[in-house]
């Protein structure tokens, strides 16, 4: 069983002794100056930026748990909500999973507090024990939202040592949107994935975190390329899906987002976009790199296998765009903007199989 404290943002493992905990830290390895890690989730990747200026320590500490591994096997073991129901943080780097029992991570020891950059929204910060300053060792959080009035004031200031970059608040906010269930101890906001209550936990019901360095090698950018072709899916929305389409000749990407439903409303049904009987919505833009801004194409009319008119959104765009952007050839972002029916919001995809990684990758000469 493991023995834990209550901190202020959620159970921190404290089973160090003084004397081991000097130890520890002085046997710390010294850590290259990596300026990015990369947190891959079952939802996508989130890419962090180390703020090894602000707060030098924390970011030596930080580096130094993913260097020897004992981040290893950990999840998201927290989802907080403000009273109001608003996402407030998610958290990690206190407990790992072996696929039957979580265990806490064994910290280095506690690291001094370095409070300068205020918690608002995708800084990345230290979780500690209540009114002890100093008393932060792994575990880690990310603001949902501006937090700064609280974090900021209370406990000499919670240490941000990083922020999130690229996309990855959308993966973020995209944990916060899961189920979260009272799993009792150390787990009483715990953000589950598929899950079936009353049944045993498993790894792929957790917000398992895979954290290294990003390898920085200089390289080619990364390109949209036929290797794109594919189904993709978000984990945690039942019922849709995207089929992408890269044509490199025209320099051109082809989106349909559809449903799996498989019967048409009835006749009377309204539909805020397009009609009742859509199950398709359907852009096409220019590839630009490695993103392409698309414009919606509402169709209507027409015969399959027939030569009928077809009515088309007109002007082209004027029913909504969506942006397209991969960051490699595993993941990528749908980011919409629909005015006609005043949506907006993103996506984060990966791929329903993973046979065309391999040619994705020799095409982007990653």
């Amino acid at each position: 069983m493991i023995k834990t404290n209550i901190c202020a943002l959620a159970a921190c493992t404290r089973t160090l002794t003084v004397a081991f905990a000097i130890s520890a830290l002085l046997m710390l390895p010294v850590m290259a100056h990596a300026d990015t890690v990369l947190i891959k989730t079952p939802l996508g990747d989130i890419e962090i930026e180390l703020l090894k200026d602000d707060a030098p320590n924390t970011v030596e500490n930080f580096l130094g748990y993913i260097e020897t591994g004992k981040y290893t096997n950990s999840f998201i073991h927290r989802s907080a909500k403000k009273i109001d129901g608003t996402p407030f943080v998610i958290q990690g780097g206190g407990f790992t999973f072996d696929g039957a029992n979580p265990a806490g991570i064994f910290p280095f020891g506690t690291i001094e507090n370095e409070f300068k950059i205020s918690n608002t929204r995708g800084t990345v910060a230290m979780a500690k024990l209540n009114n002890q300053p100093d008393s932060a060792t792994s575990q880690w959080f990310i603001n949902l939202d501006d937090n700064s009035e609280n974090l900021d004031n209370t406990n000499g200031g919670f240490t941000v040592f990083a922020r999130v970059i690229g996309n990855g608040m959308a993966v973020a906010d995209a944990i916060a949107q899961l189920d979260i269930i009272n799993a009792q101890g150390s787990f009483t906001e715990l953000p589950v994935i598929n899950y079936t209550p009353g049944t045993f936990l498993a790894t792929e019901n957790l917000v398992m975190t895979d954290i290294s360095l990003k390898d920085v090698t200089p390289g080619p950018d990364f390109v949209m390329n036929p290797g794109l072709n594919d189904a993709w899916y978000n984990p945690i929305t039942d019922g849709q899906g995207f089929f992408i389409t890269v044509f490199p000749d025209l320099n051109l990407v082809n989106l349909a987002w559809f449903t799996y439903d498989t019967e048409l409303p009835e006749d009377e049904s309204a539909a805020n976009l397009g009609s009742p009987g859509h199950r398709w919505l359907t852009a096409l833009g220019t590839v630009n790199g490695d993103t392409a801004v698309l414009n919606i194409d509402l169709a209507s009319g027409g015969l399959f296998d027939t030569p009928t008119e077809v009515e088309h959104t007109n002007p082209p765009g004027s029913d909504g765009t969506i942006t397209l952007t991969f960051a490699d050839c595993s993941s990528g972002l749908v980011e919409y903007n629909i005015p006609s029916i005043n949506r907006q919001g993103s996506v984060p995809i990966q791929r329903v199989a993973n046979d065309n990684i391999a040619l994705c990758e020799a095409l982007s000469g990653q």
